[in-house]
């Protein structure tokens, strides 16, 4: 039993309260995963700018002189924004595959939890409220995002268990439930060439929809084909740069709701986890109909 929620925001006006909604969200999901949390944020835009989220068990050693160390290593000024277990680094896209290589060089016990042009992922062990004020996320800025709180069932509680799972570029995913199959595709994605780097049965799912996309698929599309290939109970939220989608096995047995205003759109494990945003009397409420994909986008 995990708890998922998501916000897709189509009133702008709203995107300086992202993380502050996303947190209130999934602290009322704490009882159903206590063991670790987490949050994916999409941010502003900067033209030609990539983002990398990093974490590390010892971060003062970690990042210390971080900054100097990898700007001359890419010969090109990056920043470095350190944030408790975690690290953003905003860098030249056109540097971001050099810059992951001098990491894995020159830092080999940091963790990559994201790249791309707008996300930022931010997760630990320790209930939904204690990681949001490590990571200060109800400060957070974006136009969508979604969190998770985790009660592990497939592997260790650690912070690589912890979702959300990023294996693309921009992407990532939650997940509430099992796959029963995960063994065997983390086999094929490494006869694929894809990389999975911690047993956890939704990295393989996260890694499988990158998979599908490099393959030529839309996300809509990946996620149909995970209907016939991934086997287990499942409900899935995915975040992509423009947007985020969800998807539920065929029999649906993982509880999911969903609702939708004129402001936004927003996804829980239960209706709870929804009742603080506004407008959420006069909002379509519904629950996600068995293996359907739903997609919103800017």
């Amino acid at each position: 039993m995990c708890g998922i929620v998501g916000l897709f925001l189509k009133d702008k006006s709203l995107e300086p309260r992202l993380g502050e909604m996303l947190t209130d969200m999934l602290i009322t999901m704490t009882d159903r995963g206590p063991d670790s949390a987490g949050i994916a944020v999409y941010t502003d835009e900067k033209a030609g700018m990539a983002k990398l989220t990093l974490q590390a068990a010892d971060p003062e050693t970690a990042y210390d002189g971080l900054q100097d160390a990898l700007s001359d290593a890419i010969g090109e000024a990056v920043s470095v924004r350190v944030v408790d277990t975690h690290a953003v680094i905003d860098l030249s896209e056109a540097k971001l595959r050099k810059a992951r290589a001098a990491l894995k060089e020159m830092r080999p016990d940091v963790r990559v939890m994201s790249a791309g042009e707008i996300i930022e992922i931010y997760k630990e062990v320790g209930l939904p409220g204690d990681v949001a004020k490590r990571f200060d996320i109800p400060k957070l800025e974006g136009s969508h995002g979604i969190g998770h709180t985790r009660m592990a069932t497939e592997s260790a509680v650690t912070t690589l268990g912890a979702h959300p799972f990023s294996t693309g570029m921009d992407q990532c995913l939650v997940h509430n439930g099992s796959l029963s199959n995960h063994n065997s595709l983390r086999r094929k994605l490494a006869r694929e060439g894809v990389t999975v780097e911690t047993e956890n049965d939704t990295e393989v799912a996260a890694a499988y929809l990158t998979w599908k996309m490099q393959e030529g698929s839309t996300l809509g599309e990946a996620l149909e084909s995970g209907l016939d290939d991934l086997d287990g109970f499942y409900t899935f939220v995915v975040g992509t740069k423009d947007g985020f989608g969800v998807v539920r096995d065929p029999i649906a047995c993982k509880p999911a709701v969903m609702a939708e205003t004129d402001q936004y759109v927003a996804f829980g494990s239960e209706y709870r986890a929804l009742v603080s945003l506004p407008g959420i009397e006069d909002a379509k409420v519904w629950e996600p109909e068995p293996a359907t994909v739903y997609f919103w986008n800017h």
